[in-house]
């Protein structure tokens, strides 16, 4: 089994420099705008979040996976935590009943994408090779803190359960719908679909 590397995160440096040029920017530009207008805007908050997102959604496009940090609460049953996601269910209860809980309240969730058909024993080899574990509690509070990620990232995991049977969980939007699916079923996936895991 190939062993990944940990990521190294954004330094210091790098923030210092994001921000000296944003502000070298502004200074710039600094006669376009009204004083009092720029302060009301600088009001606004959700001004900081869109910034951010912009730059985020520019790192994400040239990244082979996608990287949300959540915080998980792992006292809530399958059900409730389902529940959380505000999304439609299709849901065999008995399967949702025995999901995972999971350890670790913080975690960050990769995303990731094979751009191939893939059976469940083919995926779980994908997960250890980027030495990620399936983690339904985090994948879902990723998917209830940005409910359109999965309108344009379609992603799921899976499990196996006590009689060795794969289960999975995929969150999509069909329409005008956003969903969840978690079922007992041994599938095949297309090359449509992200893959979210989490390390320990």
């Amino acid at each position: 089994m190939k062993t990944m590397t940990p990521l190294q995160t954004t330094t210091v440096g790098q923030i210092n420099k994001a921000v000296a040029n944003y502000r070298a920017l502004l200074e710039k530009h600094a006669e376009e705008f009204e004083s009092n207008l720029f302060q009301a805007v600088l009001g606004q908050p959700e001004l900081a979040s869109e910034q951010f997102n912009t730059l985020r959604t520019r790192v994400e496009a040239i990244s082979g996976m996608i990287v949300r940090t959540v915080k998980v609460n792992r006292n809530q049953s399958p059900q409730q935590m389902l529940d959380a996601t505000g999304r439609k269910q299709y849901t065999n209860k008995s399967v949702v009943a025995g999901i995972p809980k999971g350890k670790g309240a913080k975690k960050q969730v990769y995303f990731f994408k094979v751009s191939r058909y893939i059976t469940e024993e083919e995926l779980e080899k994908e997960y250890k090779l980027r030495g990620l574990e399936p983690d339904v509690y985090a994948q879902a509070k990723a998917n209830q803190d940005d409910p359109a990620f999965a309108d344009t990232h379609p992603n799921c995991t899976h499990w196996k359960d006590e009689n060795g049977n794969w289960n999975f969980s995929a969150f999509d939007r069909n329409s005008d719908e956003r969903d969840v699916l978690v079922i007992c079923y041994d599938n095949v996936w297309d090359d449509n679909w992200w893959f979210g895991g989490v390390r320990e």
